[in-house]
């Protein structure tokens, strides 16, 4: 049977609570730690206070049956083998990562961690940064990147696409990867700073293929074809591939704008103009706009109308489907410029509360309040839950029956059977 190791895992975050649940679920006896009292106070209870499908139970077992536990002091992982870095790296000044909440943990876990154990970072961090930690522990530091998406985070961490370990020493990789010995999929040895650098390019690839698609789009708009039919072409394509093809109103989340940010910078440090992805970010603040200026033509009749006083529906918040994570919403984005022009707005998404607390969104429990009295409805968010909305019944709340689909989700000629004008991206 494959090793069973004590782990402790640094942040209860997206990546380290998954990670605590996931690798307790492959047998491994997992201490996770955060400075957060309220947070691991709820995990204690039972709570998880993110959405992430099959993650409660996950927790709730395996604190059930002695394999996970939960606590704010790192000293208790003074007898783990292996111990994860799983903290925040939010964009910093001049849009490096801010790494405060790291380095401070390696301040106490210098103190803490045995002198056989093994330091793993599964944060996010720049180049260079898994060989100063070492120096710092007086320990090896392995770059052990990780690859999971939000809303289907413990499917990628027990089905993994790749599993990368970057380490100068050979029994430190091995510790890492005893990790993972119950689990298939490709396991990739390299140094570390190659380790960290594939996660960021892995990131910054995405945001250049979501970019592409978005000018794409608006190329396809200008000259009368239809952007559906287009990617679908190119996504047949094996060196293309389908997935990150479709228009929307820009990229964001908690991963791609910091991650994209900060390989700008590490490029910027060594003297490189790294262009492509550049103008990737540029192209991405452009597609808000346009997104914004295509409501406004919506919802008034008008390129230059004005949106003062004109209310609103919005469709989806969050930065994607499956998930209840608002950070660097596009859709908050863009609601944010429609409150700016004089909107009045409001939301609903299935994945938020209705006490949700949104500076620009009268947030809402049923999409029949968000589409009441409107001028606009606009779809920004790819929940398919509003794919089987009763479209004839929202048609009839509003006061114009005009929808914009932000995320070409719905099919045009049905909408329009229901009785809405249809404005889709690349259509």
């Amino acid at each position: 049977m494959p090793e069973s190791l004590r782990v402790g895992v640094v942040g209860a975050g997206y990546v380290g609570l998954t990670s605590a649940a996931c690798l307790a679920e492959l047998g491994h006896a997992v201490s996770c730690v955060d400075v957060d009292e309220t947070k691991i106070a709820m995990l204690r209870a039972g709570e998880v206070p993110i959405s992430e499908p099959r993650l409660p139970e996950l927790v709730a077992g395996h604190q059930e049956a002695g394999r996970l536990t939960f606590g704010t002091d790192l000293a208790s992982l003074a007898d783990a083998e292996l111990v994860l870095l799983c903290l925040p790296t939010p964009t910093g000044r001049g849009g490096t990562a801010d790494l405060g909440a790291f380095d401070s943990a390696l301040g106490t876990l210098r103190h803490v961690l045995a002198p056989d154990c093994v330091v793993a970072i599964k944060s996010t961090v720049p180049v260079g940064t898994g060989d100063r930690a070492a120096r710092v522990l007086g320990l090896p530091v392995v770059s052990n990147p990780e690859f999971l998406r939000e809303g289907h985070a413990v499917a990628d961490f027990l089905h993994p696409d790749r599993i990368v370990i970057g380490a100068h020493e050979e029994r430190a990789a091995a510790r890492v990867e005893a990790l993972y010995a119950r689990l298939d999929g490709p396991r990739l040895r390299t140094d570390p700073a190659s380790a960290e650098l594939a996660k960021y390019a892995s990131n910054a690839f995405l945001a250049l293929k979501v970019s592409y698609v978005n000018e794409l789009a608006e190329l396809c708009e200008r000259v009368g074809a239809d952007v559906t039919d287009v990617v679908g072409t190119m996504g047949l394509d094996d060196r293309i591939g389908a997935a990150f093809l479709s228009p929307g109103p820009g990229w964001g989340g908690s991963c791609l704008p910091k991650d994209t940010r900060a390989l700008l910078h590490t490029a910027e440090e060594t003297g490189m103009d790294f262009a492509v992805l550049a103008d990737a970010v540029a192209a991405n603040a452009r597609q808000r706009d346009r997104v914004v200026a295509k409501i406004r033509h919506a919802a008034t009749g008008s390129r230059g109308g004005s949106l003062a006083g004109v209310r609103i529906g919005l469709l989806g918040l969050t930065f994607k489907a499956g998930t209840d994570d608002l950070r660097d919403s596009p859709a908050l984005a863009v609601a944010a410029a429609l409150a700016a022009e004089g909107a009045l707005l409001t939301g609903y998404d299935p994945g938020l509360a209705r006490g949700a607390d949104l500076a620009d969104v009268q947030l809402v429990d049923d999409p029949a309040l968000a589409a009441k009295d409107a001028a606009a409805l606009v779809l920004l968010t790819e929940w398919p839950q509003f794919r089987e909305l009763n479209w004839s019944q929202l048609a009839q709340l509003t006061e114009r029956a005009c929808l914009v689909d932000c995320r070409n989700l719905l099919h045009p000629a049905e909408v329009a059977d229901a009785g809405f004008t249809y404005w889709g991206l690349g259509r």
